[in-house]
């Protein structure tokens, strides 16, 4: 049995909403009347409720519907509205959860901050007040836990990156490729979202958490595992691509110059954290932890809250041209320290390997040229940077 679509015409408004429901009998039809004070313009998506959702529907033959034999998971039933949207000419979607949470008075604010918004490519996430009585602890703890991975993932501070109630830019975001079905989807969404350009943010809403009425299918262990797995995979593409990717576009957009100017000099940071920034990017990069100078540096920054792009520019100081010459300058680094003379032949290092051989020598050496090379440079770059700062401020007060 295939799902089934009901359709109402076309309209001319950029803007829908979407109502996915799954087995809430006792709220679905508050918020569908609550929604219609509103717009007219509503995609309800059935994700094959075994509760009378069917038959509640049916009393809006006007409205769009959606229907899945079976469960398929909030996140395929996201997809399935965004699709029908898409195809009804919609560019942009608001989604709101059918478990009477929500209050879709909100829906204004969402148009409203959108209306004023110069970049039309935004997608707004519904910020709840989760310290209001009545959210459970869970809930709480669980959106932080959320908010940590996406800032890491992405670089943005969110309040809220758990709440269903969003609006989306469909249009901008029709050519992503997505791979999850459940509820761990508006995590992916928001992420590739980010990735792609578009910009992330949160809206205040109001929120009602009536345990009486509200059904959560949310399910601890297999949900929360699912999303954890989706958190690992996107942190080892963040620190492997996405952050090497965007450096060099904004090196190659800039050029290097304006670069050094807007993303070193003219950063409000302090001279103190610029130099230590600059000072742990030259020791991860002189390090022999090949494939993981990005990944350590980008996450050394964060944990010790240095500037991001300062140490991620200077980790890539083991570039091709000057590889050779580390390598065999921590070879003789490595020599002297253990007090032996052994031989190393720079021209036959891509023949046979001949690093390899001598693996113990290359390791001390190249810690050791890592640590002398950031107690020389970390001096240098904070006189320099403090003498850039009262040049900037001279001008200024000029």
């Amino acid at each position: 049995m295939k799902e089934t679509v009901v359709q109402t015409k076309p309209n001319q408004l950029p803007c829908c909403v979407i109502i996915p429901t799954y087995n809430n009998q006792n709220t679905l039809q508050k918020v569908i009347d609550g929604v219609l004070k509103h717009s007219n313009h509503i995609i309800i998506v059935n994700d094959g409720a075994t509760d009378n959702t069917a038959e509640i529907i049916k009393q809006y033959p006007n409205l769009n519907q959606i229907h899945f034999p079976e469960n398929k998971g909030k996140g395929q039933a996201l997809r399935a509205g965004f699709q029908e949207a898409l195809r009804l000419g919609y560019e942009y979607a608001i989604t709101i959860d059918s478990d009477g949470q929500h209050f879709p008075e909100d829906i204004p604010v969402f148009l409203e901050t959108l209306k004023q918004s110069n970049n039309k490519n935004l997608l707004l996430i519904g910020s709840r007040n989760m310290n209001q009585e009545g959210v459970p602890k869970k809930s709480s703890f669980g959106n932080k836990f959320s908010n940590f991975w996406y800032k890491l993932e992405t670089g943005i501070e969110l309040q809220d990156t758990q709440s269903g109630f969003r609006l989306y830019p469909i249009g901008h975001l029709k050519n992503l490729r997505f791979y999850t079905s459940k509820f761990e989807f508006e995590i992916e969404i928001i992420v590739r979202a980010a990735w792609k350009g578009t910009a992330v943010k949160n809206i205040p809403i109001n929120i009602l958490y009536d345990e009486a009425e509200r059904v959560s299918h949310f399910r601890p262990f297999k949900d929360f595992t699912r999303i954890s797995i989706l958190n690992t995979w996107f942190v080892i593409l963040t620190f492997l691509y996405i952050k090497p990717r965007d450096f060099f576009r904004k090196l190659k957009k800039k050029g290097i110059k304006r670069y050094v100017i807007e993303d070193f000099i003219s950063q409000n940071d302090s001279p103190k954290k610029k130099a230590l920034s600059l000072t742990l990017g030259v020791f991860i990069g002189l390090t022999p932890l090949w494939g993981l100078h990005s990944v350590l540096v980008i996450f050394l920054s964060v944990v010790f809250k240095l500037n991001k792009a300062i140490a991620f520019t200077f980790s890539n100081i083991s570039i091709p041209p000057f590889i050779p010459f580390i390598v065999f300058v921590s070879f003789v680094l490595g020599n002297f320290i253990l007090g032996q003379e052994e031989t190393f032949n720079i021209n036959d290092m891509n023949r046979n390997l001949e690093v390899l051989k001598h693996l113990k020598t290359y390791i001390i050496g190249s810690f050791s040229l890592a640590t002398i090379a950031a107690i020389i440079v970390g001096p240098l770059s904070y006189l320099l940077f403090s003498g850039l700062q009262k040049k900037k401020e001279s001008v200024v007060n000029a």
